[in-house]
């Protein structure tokens, strides 16, 4: 099991499951090698809202999928991303 956002050190330990939080997520996005997930997530939160707070909120919970998908490309398992409680029942 891997607790990181970290898609390189999946990579390199190859674990069975993942799980991630918002911390992971956020030391994941200073790697610049995943600037192009920021990006997406940032152009998609654009897409769904003309307000900038919610556009924040969507862009940061669009991250932590993108993240997501691509641990699951080296992670055969399952993957665990922790999310705000107040947005767990939104989601």
């Amino acid at each position: 099991m891997a607790d990181t956002g970290d898609i390189a050190a999946m990579k390199l330990y190859q674990p069975q499951d993942a799980t991630t939080n918002p911390s992971l997520i956020l030391n994941a996005a200073q790697i610049p090698e995943y600037r192009k997930l920021i990006d997406d997530a940032v152009a998609w939160a654009k897409q769904q809202s003309s307000d900038r707070a919610q556009q924040v909120v969507d862009a940061t919970d669009k991250l932590a999928v993108n993240i997501g998908l691509e641990i699951l490309k080296l992670v055969p398992g399952r993957i665990s991303t922790e999310v705000d409680a107040r947005r767990a029942s939104v989601l």
